[in-house]
Parts: structure tokens; sequence; C-alpha cells
């Protein structure tokens, strides 16, 4: 696991943002941080010191300075960040006012527009005056049920710099999965889009949105985007007060920006939802932007003059995340369609057309480009490409020797990990450090992440629980409606009370980096030994028949056996012979605990909307429980396929 594939040269490290940072440090401080090691150790050590230097390094523009950087209590979760300090997260990702691209919104049918950044400003000036007509007021909130384009970024914005709460979700979610998310939060003003591509279909949306307006009794308000449906008419939606986007606003002007405290609320965003109704998770303005400045600005290394793409809808953490790559004045590519369609090339395609130096996207889509056999770097120039992210699960060893064997050779590969519940990374890339095969690199400026064991050791080389044992800015501001803190406390401090547990199985490396091998509350346990299901899938994708697969504990005999459900390459069966050579390189590999005591062939593994395995969801329904929430998958009929199977019966 140690296997440097890259490594970045010394002229290279010495041009980063991130070590100028450390000698901008250094100089100011009179330190001696000689590496990121130094730079990391001092960041959590001198938490004030840190975000206080980070926030001048970016300079961040303070309507009202803060009395002070931190003052906090005993333990987790007892903080408050840069008291008395009011800014406005808008104002920054709209710092930029030339003519220079600052949007490019590609459609999957291929209509492209652009908007500079001084057009983007006048945008979000006239939607601004807009919202205001519509009396929206600091902490009103504002649902969204929009594609992955330019308005939706502009309405974000303007909903921002009023101090409004911004809340999203995707257009392919299905009704009930954006009542239970939006009817939690009560939103003034909704914005859909009356149609929206996908696969090479335009789905109309009038009906689910009427449908939506319902069941929403606070709303007041409804803009409709018409986007893929240019007919659309007023008259079509019922019960509300409703206008049409061509209609509500004028672009022009210069936006006015509420000053507004750091920890004012930003987003409402939501877990996956896949075991009961989503948490409302309330992120704050300020943690946000500090936390996007320094993930965007010294860890992915992007400058103004860097065009920046990732593949994301709306209703994923990583479209916040990649909004916030404007407030280092970057190009943002947005993508609106399916990535494979018309086939898998069309999101490499983009990488040429638009020439993307930091191309994001998931372990399954690489895994994808794999299996369909392509040859990026045959097919494609890809000369701008410098950095390779990609989020949502572990990235296979498997998958970095394909990247570097047939996507680049240079290419900073960065594999990150985080999550919905901090917006943001508690592990990720580094411009000053190597790719090591099948490792995250490192953990982020200003994380206090260790991996614990269950008597609360910190560990390497060990497997056990990733913990944050420091508060820091983007911690959520708690959950939406839980008065009292109880929700919040629950999911994330009482496995180690005072202590962020981020619910991952992980393992740190000697070198720094971070192995995740899957959630905790998916590790299976057959004879009380912990196995991480991402163990057993860096192996099974070894296999070349098998496209991806999924595997859960089953109860058995007083005791867990794993259970291995595997869809194969389309018209093969899985026989003894494929059985046998799926556990030979299982048992190869890890250890005879990791090899399934039964496989068996599915046609379709069931994932959210953003693209996660459900082993839970897998698991309930082989045991025969309910499935609480269906509509936060993406295909919830695939679930049918593990519902009372023979194999799982009869076999011992």
């Amino acid at each position: 696991m140690s296997d440097v594939l890259w490594r970045p040269s010394p002229a290279k490290i010495q041009a980063s943002r991130m070590d100028h940072f450390r000698r901008q440090v250094n100089q100011d401080l009179g330190l001696q941080l000689a590496n990121y090691a130094d730079l990391h150790r001092w960041s959590i050590e001198q938490r004030e010191s840190f975000w206080q230097n980070l926030c001048a390094f970016f300079e961040v523009r303070w309507h009202s300075l803060p009395s002070q950087v931190l003052s906090e209590g005993a333990q987790m979760p007892d903080a408050r960040w840069f008291a008395g300090g009011t800014l406005n997260y808008a104002e920054h990702l709209l710092r930029r006012r030339d003519t220079h691209p600052a949007l490019i919104a590609v459609r999957e049918d291929g209509t492209r527009e652009v908007l500079s950044h001084r057009q983007l400003a006048a945008e979000v000036a006239g939607l601004q005056r807009a919202f205001k007509a519509l009396g929206i007021q600091p902490g009103d909130r504002i649902a969204a049920i929009m594609p992955n384009t330019w308005q939706t970024l502009v309405a974000m914005l303007a909903s921002a710099s009023l101090g409004a709460v911004w809340s999203n979700a995707s257009p392919e979610f299905g009704l009930h999965g954006i009542i239970d998310r939006f009817g939690q939060i009560a939103p003034k003003l909704l914005i859909a889009c009356a149609g929206y591509h996908y696969a090479g279909k335009v789905i109309d949306q009038v009906e689910k949105i009427n449908q939506v307006c319902t069941q929403l009794p606070a709303l007041e308000h409804l803009l409709v985007v018409p986007y893929t449906r240019e007919q659309t008419r007023t008259d079509e939606f019922v019960g509300l007060e409703v206008s049409l986007w061509q209609d509500v606003y004028q672009a022009g002007g210069e936006p006015e920006f509420t000053a507004l405290p750091f920890d004012h609320p930003l987003y409402i965003l939501y877990s996956s939802g896949t075991t009961g109704v989503p948490k409302c998770i309330v992120h704050g303005a300020g943690g946000v932007l500090l936390q996007h400045l320094k993930e965007h600005g010294l860890h992915n290394d992007l400058k103004a003059d860097d065009v920046m793409f990732y593949y994301t809808t709306c209703g994923w953490m990583m479209w916040n995340w990649l909004a916030s790559g404007l407030a280092v004045g970057a190009t943002l590519v947005l993508y609106d369609g399916s990535p494979l369609h018309p086939g898998p090339e069309r999101l490499l395609d983009l990488i040429d057309a638009e020439g993307i130096q930091v191309f994001g996207t998931s372990a399954k889509y690489l895994a994808t480009l794999e299996q369909q056999g392509l040859v990026p770097m045959r097919s494609h120039r890809l000369d701008s490409l410098r950095l390779l992210l990609s989020t949502g699960s572990p990235l296979s060893p498997h998958s970095y020797d394909y990247v570097y064997r047939q996507i680049k050779r240079e290419v900073c590969l960065v594999s990150m990990s985080g999550g919905t519940d901090i917006v943001s990374c508690f592990v990720l890339g580094n411009p000053t450090l190597p790719i090591r095969r099948g490792e995250m690199q490192c953990r982020g400026l200003g994380m206090a992440v260790q991996v614990w064991n269950e008597r609360r050791e910190a560990v390497v080389g060990e497997k056990g629980e990733l913990v944050c044992t420091r508060h820091f800015p983007s911690m959520p501001l708690g959950f939406w409606g839980d008065n009292d803190g109880s929700r919040y406390h629950e999911a994330y401090f009482s496995l180690f009370p005072g202590v962020w547990a981020q619910g991952d199985y992980a393992e740190e490396t000697a070198s720094g980096g971070l192995v995740i091998h899957g959630r905790s509350d998916a590790v299976l346990n057959p004879g009380g030994v912990r196995i991480g299901t991402a163990e057993i899938y860096r192996q099974v994708e070894k296999v070349e028949e098998v496209v991806e697969s999924i595997a859960i504990g089953q109860d058995w005999q007083g005791d867990v056996r794993v259970v291995l459900f595997v869809r194969l390459r389309e018209g093969l069966q899985l026989d003894d012979d494929l059985c046998q050579r799926i556990r030979q390189v299982i048992r190869q590999y890890t250890t005879p605990r990791h090899v399934p005591a039964v496989i068996a062939q599915v046609p379709d593994i069931p994932r959210t909307v953003s693209g996660k395995l459900v082993e839970l969801a897998v698991r309930n329904v082989v045991h025969g429980l309910a499935v609480k929430n269906t509509d936060a998958l993406a295909n919830p009929e695939a679930l049918a396929h593990f519902r009372d199977r023979a194999e799982l019966r009869d076999q011992a």
C-alpha cells in the first residue's frame, strides 16, 4: 500500500500555494516549519493562530472584526468561532469582476452558456432585488429543485447575499424524498425547473412540482425556471403565487452584501435518509467559507486562472463544495445530465473542450471507465489536466493503477473523504506530497484527525474509528428542529463522548496517509472480527467478470456470516468456477474471515442518488425488515432482487 505512483517536483512544490502559506507563516510568526507534517501539527496545536493566519492569507473581508478567534468549553461540541465578526459568504465568491469566464454551463444535449465574473455579479444583483421584492429576510429558507446549471448558482448567491438559508434537492429526487427534506424546514420560496435532461430524455417536472407545493404549507411563492420546457406558463401551477424566472428580474447593477455573524446559517444539507427521515444539517457561512478557502486554495492549489469541474448533482454536498471554487477566482464548469450519455467518454470530452485543470468525479465513475475498456490517454489529449479528484466511496488500489496506466501518468490523483456532515473533508490531497497507491494523502490542515481503537487510543497500522478530537469551524451549527441538540450529539458524539466520530472505519498508515475501509455501521463482524466492506470490494474489483458488488453481514446460527452479491458483465452467469475465483482472490489478499459464505448474482445494486452503496438497506431487506426511505435511492426497485433469496435460507 506504500507504492509511490506520482511525486511532485521540487519546483512544483515551491510554486504551490500550500508551500507559500508555510513560508508565509514562518516569516510572519518567526517559526521554522520545515514541511507539511510540521505545518499540520502547528495548525492543530495553535488552532487560533492557524485560522487567523488563513483569514489573512486569503484576505477575508470582515464587515466587523471579530473580538476573538475561538472560545470553547471543556469538550466538543462547545465552541464559538470568530465571535463578533461579521462577513458575507456571497461577497467572497463574487470578488472577481472582470470579463474572464466564471461559469461554463454545459447540458447533456450540448447546449453551452458562459457567464463572466462581471455578468455573474450582475445576475446576482438582479435576482437579489427580486428576492427583496418577495420579502426575503435573513433566516428565511429558500428551497430549490434544480439541476446543476448557472441559474442555480446565481440563486444560491442571491440567497446568501441577503442572509437567507439555501437548501437544494435534485430534480431526480422522488416526491417523498423532496417532502421528507423540505417539509422539515418550511421554506418561504421554492425555485424549481419545469423540466430537465437525463440519459437522452427530457423529464417533465410540472406535476411533481404541484404536488410538492401542496405539501409545503409555509410556502409563499414558486419561482419556475422553464429550462428544458421553454413554453412553460404560470397557470400550469396552482395554489400559490407563481413567477417565471425570465419575468421576475432584470440583471444589472451591483449586488449588496448583508453583514452577517460568522455562524449565520448558510446551507441546510441532508443525510442520505436511507435509514429514516433525513437529518437536516445546518451549516454556518463563516465555517464553510474558511474550510473551502483552505481546501481549494491550499490543498487543491486552485488558482484564478484554473478551470475546475466536479460531476455532481445539486443534491450532493459536492455541489456546495464546487461552488466555493469561485472564492479563489477560478472558472467552474457545471454539467447537467448523465455522465455516461451518449457514451462513457462524455465527461472526458469536457476536459479537452474546456481546458479543465481540476477534474472531480466518483470512484464508481473511474471503475466504470475501466470496465468499459476506455484508454483515455490514447483517445483524448488531457494536456490541461493536473489534478484528478475522487470521492463518494473509497478509491481502490486497482483504480489508482488504472488512472496512471490508462488515463495520465503526470497527474495528481487525490481520493478525498469527509461528508455532508461537515460539507468538506477530513482527509484530502496535498500538492507537496507524493501519491501512494491505495492511500489518501493527508489529514486536512486544522483537522485533528486520528484513528481510534475502542479504548480511545490513537493507532497507526490498525483499523479503527475515524475521529476528530478538536473543534473546527465547519462543524454543523446543529440539526434543524433539534432544539435540545440531542440528535446532533447522538449522531457524532455518542461513541466517544466529547470527540467527533465520523462513522468511517479507517486506518492510518506509517507514511501519514489514510485508508477508509468502509462505513462503521456497515462493518461486518463474523466471529467477532471487524471487517470493512471496502476491504472486500477492493479485491472483487480485480475479477474481470464482476461489474460491482455489495457485501453485508447476515445473522446466521448465532453468529454473522459474510454474504456477497455481485452484478456481472452483461450475458454472464455466476457459476461454481467464478465463485471459487472470487473467493480465492479475496482470501489471497485479505484473510479467510473476509471470504463470503454465500455469493449470489443480482442484476442491479441499489445506490443513493449521489451514487453511494446502501449496505444497511440491503441488509434490512435480507432480514425481512422495512427500508424506511426508498426515495433516498436512485434505483429503489433494485431492492427487490435481495428479498427472499433461497440461497440465503438453504446454505450453511
